[in-house]
């Protein structure tokens, strides 16, 4: 727009140059314009008002009055609110954090087209009563927008698709059993438990007896059992967290009846394996290793080496608790060969850690630190820094105990050889060799034994009931 002349611009004191300057000035922009207008006439002639608006405007702004101007206002009420809360979202996280990077949605063409696409055919199909479109559209909505920054956009098509599920008569209820597995997956993920598992509930129920399948060929009723079971077992883990054994046990037992019904050997042993662990929790261990034990038999006849060492320690852990080392010892080196033989090294540090504390319980220093060197070394080549530190400080105290019965035993011997290592240690500060001879002393006989022989150790067996005897 040209700008108005203003007489007040010029005062009287101004000179003629500047007032043929400002003409000349006006003169220019005016021919101007008149040239940018001509082209326009020529070059653009018969355009419409629409397009000059398509072209001015934003791209989200575009989509919303083709929605209106096509009749399809229900849909234009639905995205218009989606887009009020997506920039509302986008605010809330600009806020929080400067490294906010979620663009705004008239920045994403493609999510507008398929807003348009699918809610225009949605409502179309809901005129016509022809629910079970309605739904399939919908659900292509939730399934486009199923990325961690949109899920809440996912969750609302979730929800749409329940409502309109439930309005579906002609299938048997297919599409309120998929619709019910996503609202469970849906409260699942927001933490909200007891709503989940009543929908994985319902999930089940509409699936039992149906050889339905979802669109990646996978049973129905399959997929429901592991909902299920997946959201018992959470269940069961924050009551057993809160010490409510009796219930989470009853949830398990439940889990395992289910999975039973399933014909699944596989999920029905980790029922099994999950059952043990609350009845070893509830200290109910006669129970936990018969529930155990089918697991293992479970894992045997599945060839499943990684679930049998699962079952092992597990078992392991119940014969601590009752004090049968030996037996617990047994099983929990079985537990390290099958993690090493199938690569799973953090687990075998686990297990290896576990060995070495109940030898250093029993005073076996030598065997403790060796499983405890064998867990650092591990932790060492994975360069896990964290479980690195703490490895180290187990080996280091085994290391400690060992070193501190040896040099009990040089001091209790009082003579010259044994004089002769200690000042020879205290020197240098080195490992300190156990001296081989056999002592007088019956007390440092024994610690000689224990420290020097691994041959005996075997033997001998590991002495769960006996205590070391120091007179």
């Amino acid at each position: 727009m040209l700008p108005p002349y203003n007489s007040k611009v010029f005062s009287v004191q101004d000179s003629v140059p500047n007032r043929k300057l400002y003409c000349e000035t006006m003169s220019q922009l005016i021919k101007e314009k008149d040239g940018i207008d001509h082209y326009l006439e020529v070059n653009f002639k018969g355009l419409s008002k629409e397009e000059v608006a398509a072209y001015r405007n934003s791209y989200k702004k575009t989509i919303c009055v083709d929605m209106l101007q096509d009749g399809y206002h229900k849909s234009f009420t639905e995205l218009f609110a989606l887009m009020e809360k997506w920039d509302a979202l986008r605010e809330a996280a600009r806020v929080r954090s400067i490294f906010w990077l979620q663009r705004p949605l008239e920045e994403q063409p493609d999510k507008l087209d398929h807003f348009y696409y699918y809610l225009t055919r949605a409502e179309v199909a809901e005129r016509k009563e022809f629910f079970e479109d309605v739904y399939n559209n919908l659900y292509a909505l939730a399934c486009y927008f199923n990325h961690s920054e949109d899920k809440w956009v996912r969750n609302h098509f979730y929800e749409r698709c329940f409502q309109i599920a439930q309005l579906i008569k002609v299938d048997g209820g297919k599409k309120e059993a998929e619709a019910r597995g996503h609202m469970g997956l849906l409260f699942e993920e927001e933490g909200q438990l007891l709503e989940a598992a009543e929908h994985y509930e319902a999930f089940h129920q509409l699936t039992q007896g149906r050889i339905w399948k979802d669109e990646t060929g996978r049973f129905l009723n399959l997929l429901a059992s592991e909902s299920l079971l997946r959201i018992y077992r959470l269940l069961a883990d924050k009551m057993l967290e809160n010490k409510d054994y009796k219930q989470a046990i009853r949830i398990l037992i439940k889990a395992s009846e289910i999975a039973q019904e399933g014909n699944n050997k596989k999920m029905e042993g980790e029922a099994s394996y999950y059952l043990g662990l609350a009845h070893l929790a509830a200290g109910e261990y006669e129970t936990a290793l018969a529930v155990l034990n089918t697991y293992s038999e479970i894992s045997t006849d599945l060839d499943d080496e990684l679930g049998l060492g699962r079952a092992y320690e597990a078992i392991a852990k119940v014969l601590q608790s009752q004090g049968e080392m030996t037996e617990a010892i047994k099983y929990l080196k079985q537990v390290v060969k099958i993690l090493r033989n199938n690569f799973q090294f953090l687990d075998a540090v686990k297990a290896s850690t576990m060995l070495g504390d109940i030898y250093n319980e029993k005073g076996y220093y030598n065997k403790a630190s060796a499983y405890f060197q064998q867990a650092f070394d591990t932790t060492t080549e994975l360069t896990n820094i964290p479980l690195m530190e703490e490895t180290k400080v187990h080996y280091g105290i085994a290391k400690a105990h060992q070193m501190m019965l040896t040099i009990n035993n040089y001091i209790e011997s009082a003579d010259l050889t044994s004089l002769d290592y200690l000042l020879s240690w205290k020197e240098s500060r080195s490992n300190i060799t156990p001296d081989p001879v056999t002592r007088e002393s019956r007390k440092a006989t024994l610690a000689s034994l224990y420290e020097t022989s691994e041959h005996l150790e075997e033997l001998s067996g590991f002495p769960d009931n006996v205590q070391k005897n120091e007179t």
